[in-house]
């Protein structure tokens, strides 16, 4: 997966638009872009969204309430029978969060756990190897925790995430990893800022990211596109691969001047299997 795109399960017509775009991954969402009052209606409408048919590929998540919000066990009886493809857990602040909602859902659900929306959970981040749920992922968010820490903002006037969310962020991604389970950015609000999204999505692929969330159909393509290794990323990765299988058991090689080792070379059999995984090797 390279994009997860929200949609307020409360809007048949927000539905159809992200059903009808390319994302990778449709979430439902019952969570903070519904207003209390349309809560019920939300879930009997992801439920319903859940046994229409899908373009070929998409996934259908559904995000649902906080644990601590009451609402969570009520969200679950009415949308697991549709066999929702996998649930976003918010407000996640330790493996134990995943482990009770797994609990609720059943341990072989597929969740994605955005783990950086509280002070807490900050604290936690170290809490997610080894789980018996069926962890895929760990992603994070600004929106949540800015609101948490009384922030007056995440982002500075150029843009640029200010140090507390660039610390959260480089944390979801070490905990991602030391977790075995996929890295996911977090959304960029402004979706009218084509050239911002490219940017944020490109720091995001350089620093280790595999996958995007997104607030809007528009940001889909772009997040895809950036997202998907390049034919020169390919290119350069057979190159290396291919310099070392030449070189026999070596641990290093030369390539146009400059040296290259193991580390390299694991990198680029990485990134020839997530190309594999959109058909482009």
């Amino acid at each position: 997966m390279r994009s997860l795109l929200f949609v307020p399960a409360d809007s048949e017509h927000k539905i159809d638009k992200a059903l009808a775009c390319a994302a990778d991954v449709v979430i439902l969402d019952l969570e903070d872009s519904v207003a209390p009052a349309n809560k019920a209606a939300a879930r009997d409408i992801a439920a319903a969204t859940l046994t229409r048919r899908r373009r070929h590929g998409q996934k259908l998540y559904v995000r649902v309430n906080a644990l601590d919000s009451g609402l969570t066990r009520e969200d679950l009886e009415t949308v697991l029978p549709g066999k929702p493809d996998g649930l976003i857990h918010p407000k996640t602040e330790t493996g134990a969060c995943v482990e009770t909602l797994a609990g609720w859902a059943g341990s072989d659900m597929p969740i994605i756990a955005i783990a950086t929306e509280t002070a807490k959970a900050m604290f936690g981040l170290g809490t997610y190897g080894g789980l018996k749920a069926n962890l895929h992922g760990l992603a994070w968010g600004a929106e949540d925790l800015s609101n948490a820490l009384g922030a007056q903002a995440n982002r500075d006037g150029a843009g640029n995430l200010t140090e507390p969310y660039r610390l959260a962020r480089t944390m979801c991604l070490y905990a991602a990893r030391a977790a075995d389970v996929e890295p996911v950015d977090t959304v960029y609000v402004d979706f009218r800022n084509e050239h911002g999204l490219i940017a944020d999505c490109e720091q995001a692929v350089r620093d280790g990211f595999t996958a995007k969330m997104a607030i809007h159909p528009a940001q889909v393509d772009v997040i895809n596109m950036v997202f998907t290794p390049s034919a020169g990323q390919i290119a350069e990765a057979r190159k290396v691969i291919d310099a070392f299988a030449a070189a026999g058991d070596a641990g290093v090689v030369g390539i146009d001047g400059k040296m290259f080792d193991i580390p390299h070379l694991n990198r680029s059999r990485k990134l020839l299997e997530r190309a594999a995984l959109y058909k482009l090797v």
